[in-house]
């Protein structure tokens, strides 16, 4: 894949019809193989995007506005790029269907073929309580000392404080990467739950920060983050979930799990 076969960084006309070939598969196995990460892989999870700026026409002609939450399993064999997936929602606007079911078969078999495995889909009205900013579970480790230490990530940066055996729940506001085809940061607060030897908050700030002008897609980002606290920490188990800040009317939050957990269905306040 060349970034030039992307829409990402390209002006694009907009659509106003129907249009599923807008959606652009992007095949993990090319970034997953740089990690070192084969088959079988180490953990499990889902890609959970909230679209804001979804909608459509009902059997009347009148607009329909709703919130979606989407679930792509980290198992399918693409990913989709996210600039395709707001042209191909925003080709939805002008299409008719004839209830929200009817909406939501068309959109998730779409995404699953573009996937290549059965994505989900929740609606909500942009007005339920469900979708207030919430309260992640742990400590915020922003206040540790630790630094941007300007050079790329590595496992190495990590250090466990001690031998002792525990279990935290910790969060950081502090994640930026850089889209690696336009450049442009992606902010994000990073959340993970383990038990293990006891991480080094500074330490894990530093290598979080660490991330401030590496670029990658945030799927991506997330999977080298579970990769190294793997090496530093050999956990009992882990979950980790990145909840990026909105662009173009979405939101992905990746979640990736040694195993036995469930991903944080919420949206932060700033997202």
């Amino acid at each position: 894949m060349k970034p030039s076969e992307l829409l990402l960084g390209k002006q694009t006309p907009v659509v106003d019809h129907y249009a599923p070939e807008l959606l652009f598969p992007i095949p993990r196995q090319e970034g997953r193989e740089q990690l070192g990460l084969v088959a079988p892989l180490p953990f499990e999870g889902a890609d959970i995007w909230h679209a804001y700026e979804l909608s459509w026409l009902d059997a009347n002609d009148k607009a329909q506005a709703r919130v979606g939450r989407f679930s792509v399993p980290a198992g399918s064999p693409n990913l989709v790029e996210s600039k395709s997936f707001k042209l191909y929602l925003n080709s939805l606007n002008n299409a008719v269907f004839a209830d929200d079911a009817a909406a939501c078969a068309c959109i998730t078999g779409d995404l699953s073929a573009a996937a290549g495995a059965n994505v989900t889909l929740a609606l909500f009205p942009v007005d339920d309580p469900a979708l207030a900013g919430g309260q992640l579970p742990g400590i915020c480790i922003d206040g540790a000392p630790g630094r941007w230490p300007r050079r790329e990530p590595e496992a190495a940066m990590l250090q466990c404080s001690s031998a002792d055996v525990v279990e935290e729940k910790l969060y950081s506001h502090l994640l930026r990467s850089l889209c690696p085809v336009t450049g442009q940061p992606d902010w994000a607060t990073l959340w993970l739950h383990y038990r293990g030897p006891a991480l080094e908050h500074a330490a894990l700030l530093s290598y979080i920060l660490a991330y401030r002008e590496h670029q990658d897609f945030h799927e991506q980002c997330v999977e080298r983050i579970f990769r190294d606290l793997q090496k530093c920490v050999a956990p009992e188990f882990l979950h980790l979930q990145a909840f990026y800040t909105r662009r173009g009317g979405l939101d992905i939050n990746p979640y990736r799990s040694s195993g036995g957990g469930m991903p944080l269905n919420l949206r932060l306040g700033r997202q």
